[in-house]
């Protein structure tokens, strides 16, 4: 099954970017297998590509660059978030599981745990 026009756009985009090409509508057409007059009638996927240009052009500045650094900054937080609160439940689960084993009853699996 073929992807939507869109989803391929955004492919495409995305692998010319990673592969240091300029994202240009003539590209683009080439790796989505659409026509470049698709392209530019579609307002949607005229969007997509006018904005990973902009972020291309904007990753060569030093305000691209900070731009990016804040974003980067803003997901790692997340990501520590997510670590902290995996790390507390382990702590909650290693806790539950002593308490069942001092009281010698079995753990065989997590919901032996409340889970």
């Amino acid at each position: 099954m073929t992807q939507p026009p869109l989803d391929r756009v955004e492919h495409a985009c995305a692998e010319l970017a990673r592969a240091g090409q300029p994202v240009t509508f003539t590209a683009v057409a080439t790796r989505a297998g659409l026509g470049r007059a698709t392209l530019y009638r579609n307002p949607q996927i005229r969007a997509v590509i006018d904005e990973h240009r902009a972020r291309q052009a904007d990753a060569r500045t030093l305000s691209g660059l900070a731009a990016e650094i804040s974003h980067l900054r803003t997901a790692l937080e997340a990501v520590a978030g997510n670590v902290r609160q995996h790390e507390e439940r382990l702590r909650r689960l290693e806790r539950r599981a002593e308490r069942k084993l001092q009281n010698d009853q079995p753990v065989t699996n997590l919901n032996d745990l409340g889970y």
